[in-house]
């Protein structure tokens, strides 16, 4: 049977879906860790170092602008045409972009053209991402079980901090065996340019899964539907009118991890170099450490939520965090290495929990022949107003108070945000991914006809 195939190889599929994530996020992360690193000298040259970096992190930003529309249009078709091919163009498209940028000419070079090409090609690596997480976790979470999905889905996202620990781990290799004059001059190119190897290899692995067996079905019954007279509506327009409140459940519970997430990993980098003045090496360490727990922890959090819930995890991770946004801090400012890892690591650990049970909790909420387009929607629409703003928000309070506590009220009450839409979410653990919740039995055609249809099948 289809179902004992696809169990079958789920072990390849969580491997195409993990392999092609961590390159993707190594390539998105690695640009936040240069913006705070060395773009803001390269293509943004200021007097004072936070404007800067303010503009860096602006064409950060602009990434996550991207990312909402390249959910729509890989989602769209995504859903038409299947979740393997869109996943093979992202990978294709975020890598060429990432290479690109190792190849740029800085502003001392040719002017405004440097931050203009570096702007166009963070913008397609923004589009190509937002189609990358909504395919990635719905191949593995449609191969998968109800019983273990929380555990196959988290796989795709341990590729965040497997992608982080890759780009931190590089440019961290360079620090030590650079001085800060050639990495500035040269040697922050390498990583990128190494985003080429790593496409190849993505794409020999991810060529050779075979499609999600949930979406062949869903496909073939719109075949039925449509030879019957039914008449589907577009998946963005079907998502907004029958799975609506899926969409803002999926930005309320990505809010608070989403911008968790990068006030621990990029602003931290800034907060570490500018404000307390230590050696960037401090930071990229301190990252390595808590990335490699992360990765390890994730499916630990998918686990658990497939005994308890996607709901009671997440709220592990968002109350907890919630507390973590004061610590953090403090224990940045006592300059101690390994009160700054411990700081890094024991923050990860709460948003762990939160983005582990994410793929399950969100991939549960639509249903198939709107799931891709639902899942990138909600989840892309939270990363413009979580993380894009978050290190430029964290980077202007930091600016104008001179202090870490606006920064921790900031993320907390994102976090409150998310604790919030959690506690009033349906829990979807054990939901099967093969029947529609949400679409109405009157849709599309008269009653009459749906009954003669029915009647048939």
């Amino acid at each position: 049977m289809a179902t004992q195939a696809s169990r079958a190889g789920i072990g390849r599929v969580i491997s195409a879906s993990l392999i092609g994530t961590t390159i993707e996020w190594y390539d998105f992360f690695l640009y936040g860790s240069a913006a705070a690193l060395v773009f803001n000298k390269l293509f943004f040259p200021s007097s004072e170092p936070l404007v800067g970096t303010l503009l860096a992190f602006l064409t950060y930003a602009i990434g996550f602008a991207a990312r909402p529309l390249g959910g729509m249009v890989f989602g769209h078709y995504g859903d038409k045409i299947g979740r393997k091919k869109l996943l093979v163009l992202s990978l294709l498209m975020m890598g060429g972009a990432t290479f690109a940028m190792g190849l740029l000419p800085t502003h001392a070079s040719i002017g405004i053209g440097a931050p203009i090409l570096l702007t166009v090609l963070r913008v397609i690596q923004g589009f190509a991402l937002g189609g990358e997480w909504g395919g990635a976790v719905l191949l593995v979470s449609e191969h998968g079980d109800d019983k273990n999905r929380g555990f196959w889905a988290s796989w795709p996202q341990a590729g965040a901090p497997g992608g982080n620990l890759l780009a931190t781990g590089v440019l961290a290799l360079l620090a030590a065996f650079q001085s800060d004059e050639a990495f500035l001059a040269w040697g922050w190119r390498i990583p990128f340019l190494l985003s080429g190897v790593l496409v190849v290899i993505g794409l020999w692995i991810r060529v050779s899964v075979s499609e999600s067996p949930v979406f062949l079905a869903a496909q073939a019954k719109a075949a039925e539907q449509a030879a019957a007279g039914v008449k589907e509506k577009l998946p963005v327009a079907e998502v907004f009118s029958t799975n609506w409140r899926g969409v803002l459940t999926a930005i309320g519970t990505r809010l608070g991890e989403n911008i968790s997430y990068y006030i621990l990993t990029a602003f931290l980098l800034v907060y570490v170099t500018t404000h307390l003045g230590l050696s960037k090496s401090n930071g990229l360490n301190a990252i390595l450490i808590g990335s490699a727990v992360h990765f390890v922890t994730i499916p630990a959090w998918g686990a658990l939520s497939d005994r308890i819930g996607r709901r009671p995890v997440t709220l592990i991770g968002s109350v907890g965090m919630t507390g973590w946004a004061f610590a953090f801090f403090a224990m940045l400012d006592t300059k101690s290495f390994p009160a700054i890892a411990a700081a890094v690591t024991v923050g990860l650990l709460f948003h762990g929990a939160m983005y582990g049970p994410q793929a399950a909790f969100i991939s549960e909420m639509f249903d198939t022949k709107v799931r891709y387009s639902g899942a990138s929607m909600g989840s892309q629409l939270a990363s413009i107003i979580g993380g894009a703003l978050a290190p430029i928000v964290a980077v202007e309070l930091l600016k104008d108070y001179g202090s870490s506590l606006p920064i921790s009220i900031y993320l907390a009450t994102a976090l409150v945000i998310t604790t919030l839409t959690v506690l009033v979410a349906k829990e979807t653990r054990g939901r099967s991914l093969t029947q529609d919740h949400h679409t109405p039995a009157t849709s599309a055609v008269p009653a009459s006809r749906q009954a003669e249809h029915h009647s048939v099948s």
